[in-house]
């Protein structure tokens, strides 16, 4: 039965091991390719059950099963019987809200770790689980959906290129985590084209847009980096490991991805401290606009004062003001009421108020 929810909280009450899908359906079809490789030989078709594996079972090469989709649960559950895989791990692999982590079973380990990509129209970080099962001349990949990375490391093995061909399963795994987080080096770039437009845009015109934008950044930032951070104690339990199915040569590699994530991860670090400096930039430039205002404000108010008081002692209605009957009365108060404006704007200036 083919069950999908959108939260965990609709599992209260199930038992653990329960099979569900949790998470935005990407694929509405689950599609089954398999490349099986030697060092001499390539092969790669698409599947349309589990069953099928047993036709072109090859002990002696490496085969590479990959799901893309998890909407089917009842073909996540035949995997799952036909190698011998624990319910609690078909569970996490339908749970798409899970942390990237390692576990470790008899006869294979466990990945799970997140696909990250920038929307093209807007800021937003898309995510999407990759969950990878590492066994005895197989590895299997779980996709919330399609991934380009994917495609072009099923060209490498087609063309043989590096060692892909002449290594095991442990190093497919490796390749199939270095491809994930490569892409977040795009992820990275682009960031940094975005965070530089903000920054511009917030010195030369900012408003409430850029306010928003710095906000939006922020919160992206908090999950990157809660995908990201992750890895470095995945990878750390990687090359602790004591599993015969991780090879002693492959450690290095493990080694280099954990160096990428390091970088990854200070650099986002870096990038929140950003958007912290340009929302307290943006905070300064608001707050220096609206003093330039009160400043403005304040010298019209300060000249007007002396005119208003003028105005107001000529306004009385008494009868006996001298000033009234004086034949130049009208024209001097005219020329007070422009000199002190004068008087005051040089003052201001003098005193660089202005």
């Amino acid at each position: 039965m083919v069950e999908t929810a959108s939260s965990v909280a609709s599992k209260s009450g199930l038992p653990p091991g329960s099979l569900v899908h949790i998470g935005n359906v990407h694929e509405e079809d689950t599609r089954i390719s398999v490349v099986k490789y030697s060092d001499d030989h390539v092969h790669e078709q698409a599947i349309d059950s589990i069953a099928d594996l047993t036709a072109i079972a090859d002990h002696d090469a490496v085969t590479w099963i990959n799901i893309d989709g998890l909407k089917n649960v009842a073909l996540i559950e035949s995997i799952g019987l036909h190698f011998n895989i624990h319910p609690l791990v078909l569970e996490d692999i339908l749970n798409t809200h899970q942390r990237p982590k390692i576990e470790q079973y008899d006869g294979y380990l466990y990945f799970v770790l997140k696909d990250l990509s920038l929307a093209q129209d807007h800021f937003s970080v898309r995510h999407a689980q990759v969950s990878v099962l590492l066994l005895d001349g197989y590895v299997i990949t779980f996709n919330e959906k399609e991934g380009a990375g994917f495609e072009l490391l099923k060209r490498r093995i087609e063309n043989n290129q590096g060692r892909l061909r002449r290594m095991g399963t442990d190093y497919l795994a490796y390749a199939v985590l270095d491809v994930i987080v490569d892409s977040y080096f795009k992820l990275q770039d682009r960031l940094d084209e975005i965070v530089e437009s903000v920054e511009d845009e917030l010195l030369n015109h900012p408003g409430t847009q850029t306010l928003a934008k710095i906000q939006r950044i922020k919160r992206e930032l908090i999950y990157v980096r809660r995908a990201v951070a992750p890895l470095r104690e995945m990878l750390n339990a990687v090359l602790r490991s004591d599993s015969p199915l991780i090879q002693d040569a492959t450690q290095i590699y493990f080694r280099d991805i954990n160096d990428h994530v390091l970088r990854i991860t200070e650099t986002m670090d870096s990038y929140r401290e950003m958007a912290t400096a340009l929302l307290e930039i943006y905070i300064s430039s608001v707050s220096n606009k609206t003093n330039e205002i009160m400043k403005v404000l304040t010298v019209f108010a300060s000249i007007f004062i002396p005119l208003t008081f003028i105005a107001g002692i000529y306004g009385m209605n008494f009868e006996y003001m001298p000033e009234l009957k004086w034949r130049w009365a009208y024209p001097t108060l005219w020329v007070a009421f422009i000199t002190i404006p004068i008087i005051f704007l040089v003052y201001f200036k003098k005193k660089k108020w202005l």
